[in-house]
């Protein structure tokens, strides 16, 4: 479970670890800082096509091997983001770095589905949520002490390190959960029909519409969440990382309090019942952030409350996307993460391009992302009559 964990540890490690580094970046770039924020859309762009390619391709080869080269491919780029010189040098290897820790996401949640049913891999997700949950808080304190030390090339030769060992872990302690003889079959055609076939279901669409969007709201955050807290309010780079860490808890908190609920109501339940609260939070979120109503101190409040929701939202939605894809479990898992990361790719890039010096791009799009995966959920979802 703690390999299992570092492997979708990936994303949040090498996104949160540098972002209290973005206002040294953008100067020694000689850049703006909006200019710097793209390379979190262009992690979350390569991400997406990662997992595309790796989903299929571990249904047909197996988990280990992609795994393995997909962490090695992570800790090289991390090298090349570390000896960047420039804004473009940078976004390239970002790009690289995403398509090696693709792989962790993506094979991961089929390693979990090769083992597990629907209630006890919702239960699992919930678990990895912890492990993963620990990362944003971790990351951005990691990171902004390793600025003072090393500057922010330093925290990439972390990253390095950590693609390393986690390439090592696969080796020596991660079995085979997908044997020979259960291994997917055919070319191209047959992966492209497959997902035809997953994304034209109503059903598995609308989960996977709810997830992308559940994204959105996330690296929305992400995205923005260093240019708010130190560049409008004044947080400091050291403390940020505990700003956004406390707000870390709240997925860590929630997806945990999640899995105790899953003793006493269904999937579907808990599912409505976060994505009802982020739809009504989101909006007292966005005018505080288009006004400036209360402060940093209601904005935390109402971030604390979203990414709360997110954090049940994850693991209960993944459950229920794949529960009828046993025999496709990468592909399945590949069509949910490619499309969180497309939408989170895209929210990221809007807050990016939007950026005026306040929380309103942020909290904006987050509303948008937070409602559009809510009429996603209900109206394709629902049970025919």
């Amino acid at each position: 479970m703690l390999l299992l964990g570092a492997l979708t540890a990936f994303a949040p490690a090498a996104i949160d670890m540098y972002l209290p580094a973005f206002p040294a970046i953008a100067r020694e770039l000689g850049v703006e800082i909006g200019e710097v924020e793209f390379t979190v859309p262009a992690f979350l762009l390569g991400m997406a096509a990662a997992q595309a390619f790796y989903g299929p391709l571990s249904d047909r080869v197996g988990r280990r091997g992609p795994l393995i080269a997909g962490a090695l491919i992570f800790a090289l780029a991390a090298v090349g983001c570390a000896l960047a010189h420039s804004i473009g040098a940078l976004l390239g290897w970002r790009v690289v770095m995403a398509l090696g820790g693709g792989a962790g996401l993506v094979v991961a949640r089929a390693v979990v589905r090769d083992w597990f049913e629907v209630r006890d891999a919702a239960h699992l997700f919930a678990q990895l949520m912890l492990v993963m949950g620990a990362a944003p808080i971790l990351a951005p304190l990691i990171g902004g002490q390793m600025l003072l030390l090393t500057g922010w090339r330093g925290i990439f030769g972390l990253l390095t390190g950590f693609g390393l060992l986690v390439a090592a872990l696969v080796v020596f302690a991660l079995p085979e959960s997908l044997p020979p003889d259960r291994r997917a079959h055919g070319g191209l055609g047959a992966v492209l029909t497959g997902y035809g076939r997953m994304l034209t279901h109503r059903v598995f669409a609308g989960y996977t519409i709810a997830a992308a969007c559940a994204s959105g709201v996330l690296f929305s955050y992400i995205t923005g969440a260093s240019a708010v807290f130190t560049g409008y309010y004044g947080v400091s780079p050291q403390k940020f990382g505990f700003v956004f860490g406390l707000n870390s808890l709240a997925i860590i908190g929630a997806s945990q309090l999640n899995r105790k609920l899953l003793h006493h109501y269904s999937l579907r339940t808990l599912l409505n019942a976060a994505y009802g609260l982020l739809a009504v939070t989101v909006v007292a979120l966005a005018v505080a952030g288009a006004t400036g109503w209360g402060g940093l101190p209601a904005l935390m409040v109402l971030l604390f409350v979203t990414l709360g929701a997110v954090g049940s939202i994850f693991p209960n939605v993944a459950a229920l996307a794949m529960e009828p894809h046993a025999k496709s479990a990468g592909s399945a898992s590949a069509v949910l993460g490619a499309s969180q990361y497309v939408v989170g790719c895209t929210a990221g890039a809007l807050v990016g391009w939007r950026h005026d010096g306040t929380a309103g791009p942020m909290t904006l799009t987050i509303a948008g992302c937070a409602i559009a995966g809510w009429v996603g959920l209900k109206f394709l979802t629902r049970e025919s009559r």
